[in-house]
């Protein structure tokens, strides 16, 4: 639980193995238990909350903004082709949708599209390169789709944009009888869709600058689990005791604490006189 800035409140400790699905409803009911009631908004990603969760919240009247699968783009493409664009960051420009009880939001970003294009490349150049590699190796056809299956498990969903044609049984591995094409409309469609990711809400009133600098916490907050996973080393955890493990998670949380309080005075422009104090206090 984080404040609008994204100063670290509270955090919850759950068994393993926990099924993020299932986790919502429970948390919806402590966190008003131990904090009382008040203004939030949860913010998730699209494995969280279920159709029916996300019912009981709206009528329940709690607010939320979760992202959603980017196959929900096809489906409301032509919904969003009329509606305007609105620059909400450099860089990042949205459309809004609205469609009953909730808001759609439709967000592109520049820098984002171009990670993903770039992704997307160079797994397509590894596949290739792999491909090619086997076909010179010309082995026998059940090995051949063996090393193919583990060459599209690497390539990910970049493997469904290449149509590879296998030899047929007792067949040898020529170039003839094994070749690969690039399916160049659905390369081009992926590539178009770069960037581009659909968030929905009950805030529908919010002002879009403000949906996007909130679901951007979440990212944020995704890469200060990365650290603590990382540089403040919270696992693996050797400590046999409960109250150990969560002695050693709370000075992790510390450390995530100090990380966010430094990052957001850090923000203050230079000629304020918070700035200047800040900088005479380290």
């Amino acid at each position: 639980m984080v404040t609008p800035d994204g100063l670290p409140l509270a955090y919850e400790i759950m068994p393993g193995n926990t099924a993020d699905k299932t986790t919502l409803r429970s948390f919806l009911k402590i966190i008003e238990e131990r904090y009382g009631k008040a203004r939030r908004t949860w913010v998730m990603d699209r494995g969280i909350p279920t159709e029916e969760v996300l019912k009981e919240m709206r009528n329940e009247g709690v607010q939320y903004l979760v992202g959603t699968p980017k196959g929900n783009l096809t489906k409301l493409e032509k919904s969003f082709l009329a509606l305007p664009w609105k620059v909400v960051h450099e860089g990042v420009r949205v459309k809004l949708l609205n469609d009953s009880n909730e808001l759609w939001v439709l967000a592109r970003s520049t820098d984002r599209a171009s990670k993903e294009m770039a992704m997307r490349r160079r797994k397509l150049k590894k596949l290739f390169n792999g491909l090619l590699a086997l076909r010179r190796q010309a082995p026998t056809r059940d090995t051949l789709l063996q090393r193919i299956g583990v060459l599209k498990h690497d390539a990910g969903r970049a493997a469904g944009l290449v149509e590879i044609t296998l030899p047929a049984e007792q067949s040898l591995v020529t170039e003839k009888t094994f070749h690969w094409a690039l399916r160049a409309e659905k390369f081009k469609s992926a590539e178009r869709r770069d960037g581009s990711y659909i968030l929905r809400t009950n805030l529908a009133e919010e002002a879009p600058e403000i949906l996007w600098r909130r679901y951007i916490q979440l990212t944020e907050i995704e890469a200060a689990f990365k650290c603590l996973k990382s540089d403040l080393a919270i696992r693996p955890v050797f400590h046999q005791l409960e109250t150990r493990v969560e002695a050693h998670i709370f000075v992790a949380f510390l450390g995530y604490c100090l990380s966010a309080t430094l990052r957001i005075r850090t923000e203050v422009p230079a000629t304020t006189p918070e700035a200047r104090h800040f900088v005479v206090e380290t």
